[in-house]
């Protein structure tokens, strides 16, 4: 939000504007705005036309480490058009440059290093952030990446370059941490942080007012109480996450947002900024909080996004029970209808997964996969879908980690009598293939080999008669 994080942005900018290579490391706790304050930094330094480039690791998008050089080159294209020739002849001259078994290295110095040489005599200092290194590296992946970065970009051949890292303080990452590095640590505790969420919430609760007229009368009237809201605060802690996933289940259409606000307030905390407790009187507002936590872990272990069209359809048998767990935990996923359907914060997954912090609610991640298998069979069962699609893609990876159910091996059983036979016996080795390797991962569901063998035998037979 404007007007937030203003000194600390500052402060920032001040080691940016430095022409040296000095590195920025941004480090907190889930919740505290790392990726808000690098989002901030990067519009900033789009404007001043200093953005080398940026990569976000998230849940919420399928990026992976190879993806990273690949991503930056694309974006200093973009950015400065007099390195773009540079970039598209070495991509000409290795058509293997951008494949994911090129070395980083190689990746750097052909798409980065050698373009950026161009711009060395430009006297302002560029930017490059690399965002939740925490979200998809290892610790070794980290600090091959980190070291390669840092080291390649101190070239005495290129222009002032600084790169921004932010992460969790894992102690794994941590280590990754280079010499000399700016390092700034957020915390839910300090005097500037906790105004900021305090004038985040006085700015969200001011527009609830607003556009609730039914509500709140025309001019609002005041709202809420003084009591109230500095309960609010509390609760919030200086965690920016907490205050915005509280707003969001303020404001939730076709609720009153007073009695919203009562059932935040209700339980007592001597703990602020505490989000499980959030999540816990979220998931309590439910009239079957079993089944909705089942389909909200099944949202959470999909191995990519999805669309809504292609959850409804992969949720086909449950679609009543996906619609209301999409209305109720609104506040904590994002959907619009029309992109992906994702949750607002990773740390709601980590809520999910941690038996002590989810208790009652908790679903184990061989259940979330047994229900997507599941899902993905009874699809099998009514269609045969296209090769690209989600269920033909992933249901390898949800069978080989399903707890074996029942349910699941009379789905399975089903699936060898019928749709697996009609498979093998389509014209191609498409199916064939991918089948057999699928059900190879998904021994520990019991599903005989030699069932399936004598199976696929069986329909390259009759393929060929």
């Amino acid at each position: 939000m404007e007007n937030t994080r203003v000194a600390l942005q500052k402060k920032i900018i001040q080691v940016l504007d430095q022409c040296d290579r000095t590195n920025v490391w941004l480090n907190g706790l889930a919740g505290v705005g790392k990726t808000s304050i690098a989002f901030s930094i990067a519009e900033k330094m789009k404007a001043a036309q200093r953005l080398a480039g940026t990569f976000f690791f998230s849940h919420k998008h399928v990026q992976k480490a190879a993806a990273i050089i690949p991503t930056i080159a694309y974006q200093l294209a973009l950015a400065f058009p007099r390195v773009r020739e540079d970039i598209v002849k070495a991509i000409e001259r290795d058509d293997m440059l951008l494949s994911p078994g090129k070395s980083h290295a190689d990746q750097l110095r052909e798409l980065v290093i050698k373009p950026l040489q161009i711009l060395r005599f430009r006297q302002e200092p560029y930017v490059i952030i690399i965002d939740a290194l925490d979200e998809c590296l290892s610790s070794e992946e980290a600090a091959r990446l980190v070291t390669l970065l840092t080291e390649a970009l101190a070239g005495p051949t290129l222009p002032f370059i600084h790169v921004i890292f932010t992460s969790r303080p894992e102690a794994h990452i941590l280590a990754a941490r280079p010499s000399g590095v700016h390092e700034i640590i957020l915390t839910t505790r300090d005097k500037d942080t906790k105004r900021d969420v305090r004038f985040f919430l006085q700015s969200s609760l001011k527009e609830i007012r607003t556009i609730r007229p039914a509500v709140f009368g025309q001019p609002p009237i005041p709202w809420p109480s003084e009591d109230e809201f500095e309960t609010l605060v509390f609760k919030a802690g200086g965690l920016f996450v907490y205050a915005a996933m509280a707003m969001n289940f303020i404001s939730t259409t076709g609720h009153h947002p007073q009695k919203r606000l009562e059932l935040l307030l209700r339980e007592k905390t001597t703990v602020g900024a505490d989000i499980d407790q959030l999540y816990r009187q979220i998931i309590g507002t439910l009239e079957d909080s079993t089944a909705q936590c089942q389909m909200l872990a099944s949202i959470i272990h999909l191995a990519r996004p999805l669309p809504l069209a292609e959850l409804q359809e992969i949720f086909h048998r449950n679609k009543k029970s996906f619609a209301v767990m999409l209305e109720a935990f609104s506040p904590v996923i994002l959907n619009d209808g029309v992109g992906h359907v994702e949750i607002y914060h990773a740390s709601l997954r980590d809520f999910m997964s941690d038996h002590l912090r989810s208790k009652e609610y908790h679903i184990d991640d061989a259940h979330a996969h047994e229900h997507l298998a599941c899902c993905c069979l009874h699809l099998f069962l009514r269609q045969s879908p296209p090769l690209t699609s989600y269920p033909f893609w992933a249901w390898n990876k949800h069978l080989s980690m399903a707890y074996p159910s029942r349910r699941l091996r009379n789905l399975l059983d089903q699936f060898t009598g019928k749709t697996l036979s009609r498979w093998v016996q389509a014209p191609g080795d498409s199916h064939i293939h991918y089948t057999y390797a699928t059900l190879r991962q998904a021994r520990r569901t019991y599903l005989s080999l030699v069932i399936i063998l004598n199976m696929l035998v069986k329909g390259r037979v009759l393929t060929t008669d």
